[in-house]
């Protein structure tokens, strides 16, 4: 029949093509191969054992997604990419990519994988991600504040806002789930606004400039409306937005930056923003701007 795979070395290809080049020894007895063939092809290094039962096909360079494809379909049926790794996956944390973390409901031990058992997981807990069975944004958060040190946990709070819009009520929705939580105050307290938070260098430099000049300390990245709010002074009706280009560079963010700037001036406050330029290289226009807003000597 047309388009059908003519060998084996298709067939296995065909199936590996649907999950980042990994195919599992059933899967492979499913399509017609034998458990002959299978030890044949791995002897010739055709199929390259990722972990047991679960191989690579044809590629001996994986990528990051193929490594956590294959430490999901070794762990079978329900499990599901967690931890760090799920963050990784998700982008709300950055650099290499961490050992693959899965949540079973079974014992599982296999070596090169991190494993959880978890019997009551609840299936809103899960979802797809590049294909690969993983915890949703919010669940995947639930991990992270025994995991990373508090500023780490409040850049991932930030970036799962937004990259995907995860709110405090989001979050607060999966605590309910897991009422002893690791962490779920300090996860809670930075989800909402009442913990400090500095994100990045450009708000380290903002902070240091007002303490520097005795201006008042603004509330950092609280919650409001479409998401969170750099600085703001209730007190005296300012929000301000530090446009720093590792939150601001996409055009979700960009559109979201827009409609806080709207629900900022709906609320009647002033609303400035400021660039490492206004912070840090010609700082005394934006502190003689201050100095006006927040009526300071």
């Amino acid at each position: 029949m047309c388009g059908q795979p003519r060998t084996n070395h298709e067939k296995a290809a065909r199936i590996a093509g649907r999950a980042h080049g990994v195919a599992t020894r059933a899967e492979l007895v499913g399509a017609g191969f034998s458990k002959r063939e299978i030890d044949h092809r791995v002897a010739r290094g055709l199929l390259i054992v990722e972990f047991r039962g679960v191989y690579r096909v044809g590629h001996r360079a994986p990528s990051p997604a193929a490594r956590y494809m294959a430490a999901v379909k070794a762990c079978g049926l329900g499990a599901t990419l967690s931890g760090l790794a799920a963050a990784w996956l998700w982008a709300p944390i950055r650099g290499p990519a961490p050992t693959p973390e899965v949540t079973t409901a079974t014992e599982r031990r296999i070596p090169g994988i991190l494993t959880r058992r978890c019997r009551n997981a609840s299936p809103k807990n899960g979802t797809q991600r590049h294909g690969i069975r993983v915890t949703t944004v919010p669940a995947t958060l639930l991990r992270l504040p025994s995991l990373l040190p508090f500023d780490e946990l409040a850049r991932a709070v930030h970036e799962a806002d937004v990259r995907y819009g995860t709110r405090p009520e989001h979050i607060e929705a999966v605590l309910k789930r897991h009422p002893r939580a690791k962490g779920r105050q300090t996860l809670l307290a930075i989800a909402r606004g009442d913990a400090p938070t500095i994100l990045s260098r450009l708000e380290r430099a903002f902070r240091a400039l007002l303490l520097a000049n005795r201006l008042s300390l603004p509330e950092t990245n609280r919650p409001h409306g479409a998401g969170y709010v750099d600085c703001r002074w209730p007190g005296h009706r300012l929000t301000v937005e530090l446009d720093s280009y590792r939150f601001h560079r996409t055009r979700h963010s960009w559109e979201k930056d827009r409609r806080r700037e709207r629900e900022a001036r709906a609320r009647g406050d002033e609303f400035r923003r400021y660039t490492w330029r206004d912070v840090v290289e010609d700082p005394q226009p934006t502190v003689r701007e201050l100095r006006r807003l927040l009526g300071a000597a």
